[in-house]
């Protein structure tokens, strides 16, 4: 076994069957702002499976602080990078 070098500050979204409509930009955004802001090596952006949360769709994690959101939309990327992260 092999440990991998990976962050520990993780962002997780929801890629279930509801989720998947928004996951996909939803990740290239955080992504490009966590570029932006300097923290693509310290945060990684994850997909995750169904978190029965579908009526809170999209629905993303943030890690190890173990937040939970639900209606994230892309133009409150910044504002959770920020408040998460900065």
């Amino acid at each position: 076994m092999k440990k991998l070098d990976a962050p520990e500050k993780v962002i997780f979204i929801c890629d279930g069957k509801k989720c998947g409509h928004y996951s996909k930009e939803l990740r290239k955004g955080f992504r490009i702002e966590l570029k932006e802001c300097g923290l693509k090596k310290e945060v990684d952006v994850v997909r995750m499976t169904c978190t029965d949360n579908c009526k809170h769709a999209p629905v993303i994690s943030i890690q190890p602080k173990n937040i939970w959101m639900g209606e994230v939309e892309e133009k409150q990327i910044s504002r959770i990078i920020k408040d998460y992260f900065s």
